[in-house]
């Protein structure tokens, strides 16, 4: 299982739906299509995931996977950004531009388990305009699919050596492994 290769910082993993038809049609849609409208629907199933308790008197802050520059001027949105904001709204939590995406990387789609790894190591950073707010907070990562869990792995990462209590992802669909396990 891909669990194994992720970051200790990484605690927990969730996601509203396989992705499958209809929920892979609307990644789709809010991808590559401009769909953005695709985000409330998709943000509304992503708050109803059992989410880890938030234990009394701590903070639960809602960060989002960053794209890349070049993704985000393509698309003229963040899709993680856009879901993150009303998964931020819907369970009444602060959202927090925590992290940024250093480099441009080629897409992981048809990366393996492995190269996917390779592909995201050392390409996120944390932003320095966040100063302490990270510490001592429970963080809910958010993203739109989750597929071996590299990427969440490296946000994850970063995040705890900002301080944060823990990481938990949340995504609107898991690509599951194909019959053969190949887990692309």
């Amino acid at each position: 299982m891909e669990c194994r290769e992720w970051a200790a910082a990484l605690t927990t993993a969730r996601y509203a739906y396989a992705l499958r038809t209809p929920a892979a049609e609307l990644v789709h849609a809010l991808k590559y299509e401009g769909w953005e409208a695709a985000a409330d629907l998709m943000a509304l199933a992503m708050a109803s995931v059992e989410l880890p308790p938030l234990p009394p008197g701590e903070r639960r802050v809602v960060v989002p996977v960053p794209t890349t520059r070049a993704r985000r001027r393509r698309r003229g949105y963040d899709q993680a950004e856009l879901l993150a904001e009303r998964v931020a709204r819907a369970i009444r939590a602060p959202l927090c531009r925590a992290v940024v995406r250093t480099g441009e990387r080629p897409s992981q789609t048809a990366l393996t388990p492995s190269e996917r790894r390779e592909n995201v190591r050392g390409v996120f950073r944390p932003d320095q305009s966040v100063g302490d707010a990270m510490k001592g907070v429970q963080v809910l990562l958010v993203d739109d699919v989750l597929t071996t869990g590299a990427t969440a792995s490296e946000v994850a990462a970063v995040l705890a050596s900002m301080g944060t209590r823990t990481v938990s992802l949340v995504a609107f669909a898991r690509a599951l492994p194909t019959p053969s396990g190949g887990g692309r």
